[in-house]
């Protein structure tokens, strides 16, 4: 005899239930590349160039501990950007089936929701410092030209939209996830690459 299953989930393109908004795949592929220029402004400080700032004793002298601390915040830094995929793919809302233990297993929505929020909210509190010594309330780093200083700021703005956009992310994932009706009533578009 032959029992009839229920028609499989039905997952999109990325592995999620329903329709990842087309804005919020863009902000997951772009966060990443916003923080990628002040990683690679920071490298030259693991081997004592201070890139125009005007500091003293900034970097430890040993190479053997600014460069496996440089590079290495340097990759943790990418490493959490990336997590923002999370957000935006099926991996974030089942456990990949490779994982020993909870592999297959569905992600709860505030498994993703609370660290991403606390995540947001904690990139923006350690940004404000610098964003408003930029806008000349409190102090700011002292650099060696204008041309420095310009570069820094070139390279670090862009990081500092992170946790604005992961917040962004973050309520996308929660509409999708607690709200569908919301969700598809919100016009967004889904996501075709």
């Amino acid at each position: 005899m032959t029992s009839i299953a229920g028609p499989p989930e039905a997952t999109t393109a990325h592995g999620t239930e329903l329709l990842v908004p087309r804005w919020a795949s863009l902000i997951a592929h772009a966060i990443p590349l916003l923080l990628l220029p002040q990683c690679l402004w920071r490298l030259p400080f693991a081997f004592g160039f201070e890139m125009g700032l005007d500091v003293e004793g900034g970097m430890p002298s040993s190479l053997w501990v600014s460069v496996p601390y440089v590079f290495g915040l340097s990759l943790i830094t990418e490493a959490l950007a990336l997590l923002s995929f999370g957000l935006v793919r099926g991996w974030g809302e089942v456990v990949p089936a490779w994982l020993p233990f909870l592999g297959g297993k569905r992600v709860a929505p505030s498994a993703a929701i609370i660290p991403a929020a606390l995540g947001g909210l904690g990139v923006i509190a350690f940004w404000a410092p610098g964003l408003l010594g930029w806008l000349g309330v409190g102090g700011s780093a002292e650099f060696s030209s204008s041309g420095w200083e310009s570069l820094a700021h070139l390279c670090i703005a862009p990081g500092m939209l992170w946790g604005p956009l992961l917040l962004a992310l973050t309520y996308a994932y929660y509409t999708r996830r607690c709200r569908p009706a919301e969700h598809h009533g919100g016009g967004g578009g889904s996501v075709a690459d």
